[in-house]
């Protein structure tokens, strides 16, 4: 069994990289409305500030803060993809046994990558990466034409431009591989 090594920082902001189970399938952006939903009852349930977030495809890259004394984010990534799961339509579930076993819906990877940001540059590079994301999938041309993400947000409290993104570095375009 691997062990991995988890840094639980109460209060921290933590970078966030969740991944369904078979990459060819759409299901996050096919069924947005229920990925919002999933969204929604995690954070009545366990809450947290959306930093910055982007829903892809076949993923999403999320940077959470946590609450003061609390650092249970395993919680309420988990409960995302529980709620999540369990609104899609049960012809969805491709449950090996092994997944029956753990109670796993076959939707998920079963782990998820995180990383706790250390500084204000980790930060903004973070953020600068999940905006930047849907471009370097070659889903849109530009960063504003995606939807599913909290640029737009973001250009509205003034935190970006607009055009953002247009004529973005190198070192942005390959932060990190996925």
């Amino acid at each position: 069994m691997s062990n991995y090594r988890r840094d639980f920082t109460q209060g921290g902001t933590y970078f966030f990289t969740v991944v369904l189970q078979d990459r060819t399938k759409d299901y996050l952006v096919s069924h947005i409305d229920l990925f919002r939903f999933a969204y929604k009852k995690t954070l009545e349930r366990y809450p947290f500030k959306t930093i910055a977030i982007c829903i892809l495809p076949d993923h999403f890259h999320l940077i959470m803060k946590l609450p003061d004394g609390d650092d249970n984010f395993s919680a309420r990534i988990a409960y995302l993809k529980t709620v999540f799961s369990q609104s899609l339509p049960d012809h969805y579930r491709e449950q090996r046994s092994s997944q029956l076993k753990r109670r796993e819906a076959g939707i998920w990877q079963r782990r998820f990558w995180e990383h706790l940001i250390r500084n204000e540059k980790d930060l903004a590079n973070h953020i600068d990466y999940i905006y930047y994301n849907p471009v370097k999938h070659q889903y849109v041309n530009c960063v504003k034409d995606w939807l599913f993400s909290s640029f737009h947000r973001d250009v509205r409290a003034k935190l970006y431009p607009i055009d953002w993104g247009n004529s973005v570095d190198m070192k942005i375009r390959n932060l990190y591989k996925e």
